[in-house]
């Protein structure tokens, strides 16, 4: 958490020093005792809702962590790790809450060897349509800690098993059990999954266990390298039929927020390009310093970003799924502000579901004049800087910077 040490440090998890009405450090500390309470000894039981992480440290030799929310099962159980539940109904601390008390079972493995987790079965519980029964003898009790990353949701505490027994049944979709056993390129079983309508994080999934992919070929990709790669695959897929299309003949703006985070969506008529303009408000969880810090990610005519921003490639996914059903292209901008409160990052899917929620509901304008679109943003937003504005209008409007001086 990087809010500022020494604000932490005079709160004390008691004043609310950083504006929030709770402390999601002491609230998520105390979500993983709970959790650790609720088991029984070194026995424990539950369903997978279903949640897997794949871990990249000291690859080839991984861990894989299962999770299990303790004494929780059947259908209760998908509240835990189900972003699509969570989107719009809950807030930051109700999603740091349940995933706090979703506890991880360690399984170390090796990246070329999947065919262990075929074994167990653990890898078709974690690609189940609904929540798995799990069976797990625990080597030693979880120690209660805080672990997140800007991809994946916080999670709970962990602990190495002894013994794992998956003890109902997967329900596994036909689509994604057909290409399971087909000895198809990676890239081309996620596309038919993707044409399939399989929820992308099941796709993650698959891809993460090396359930996907030349089967003598096959191994186990960590989640954040799964998450770029399943995101970048979809995205080429898709601009390569969105250039075939007429661009967008008006200006189109689009505007969502969620959980401390701020989203401009502007597509401009022309072919496709793209760009992404993050602004970290001052003392928010990657800026502890005292002005707003700034990520920009462009596209070039290929699509390939100049950074690769896992954030940027959420959001663009998002993005080109409208313009496909659209049968549009055009220019696009996206801008996100993040506030201060954000002080846990739940992972990229509040980008990739603010993004399309956005775009879903329907434009706040079109075809706005330059003094129409600074005023949105300055009325939605909380503080953007001045050349970053300039940015936005430029790229918006096309306006070469003797003429931006003009209107300045």
């Amino acid at each position: 958490m990087k809010i500022s040490k020494e604000l932490c440090i005079r709160c004390k998890g008691a004043r609310r020093l950083c504006g929030l009405s709770y402390c999601p450090l002491v609230s998520g500390f105390i979500s993983r005792v709970e959790a650790i309470q609720s088991i029984n000894g070194l026995e424990v039981e539950g369903s997978t809702p279903p949640s897997l992480i794949v871990g990249e440290r000291g690859y080839p030799r991984i861990k894989i962590y299962y999770g299990i929310p303790p004494g929780i099962r059947g259908d209760s159980a998908r509240i835990y790790d189900d972003p699509r539940l969570w989107f719009k109904r809950f807030g930051l601390e109700d999603i740091v809450r349940y995933r706090s008390k979703l506890l991880h079972i360690v399984l170390p493995v090796k990246a070329s060897n999947p065919y262990k987790l075929y074994e167990n079965e653990v890898g078709l519980a974690v690609l189940s349509m609904k929540p798995v029964d799990t069976e797990a003898q625990l080597l030693k009790k979880p120690i209660p800690r805080l672990s997140f990353d800007s991809l994946t949701p916080p999670r709970g505490p962990s602990a190495p098993v002894k013994k794992i027994l998956v003890t109902s049944n997967p329900v596994i979709s036909r689509s994604l059990e057909k290409i399971m056993w087909d000895d198809l390129r990676a890239e081309e079983a996620i596309i038919e999954l993707y044409k399939s309508n399989v929820d992308f994080y099941t796709i993650v999934r698959a891809l993460s266990i090396g359930f996907l992919g030349r089967i003598k070929q096959r191994k186990i990709v960590p989640t954040r390298w799964s998450i770029t790669a399943v995101d970048s695959t979809i995205s080429k897929k898709l601009l390569k039929r969105i250039r075939m299309f007429k661009p967008i003949d008006k200006i189109r703006v689009f505007y969502n927020e969620y959980i401390y985070n701020k989203y401009l969506i502007i597509l401009v008529p022309g072919g496709y390009r793209g760009m992404w303009i993050e602004v970290w408000q001052p003392h928010s969880l990657w800026n502890p310093h005292s002005t707003p810090s700034i990520l920009i990610v462009r596209d070039s005519y290929r699509g390939e970003p100049d950074i690769m921003d896992g954030g940027y490639l959420a959001a663009r996914t998002s993005v080109l799924e409208y313009l496909y059903k659209i049968k549009r292209q055009a220019r696009v901008l996206i801008l996100r502000e993040v506030m201060p409160q954000y002080v846990f990052p739940v992972g990229n899917w509040q980008i990739r579901l603010s993004i399309a929620h956005a775009l879903e509901r329907g434009d706040v304008t079109i075809d706005p004049s330059i003094e129409e679109l600074v005023r949105i943003i300055k009325e939605k937003f909380y503080r953007i800087p001045k050349d970053i504005l300039v940015k936005i209008i430029e790229y918006v409007y096309g306006l070469r910077e003797t003429q931006l001086d003009k209107w300045l």
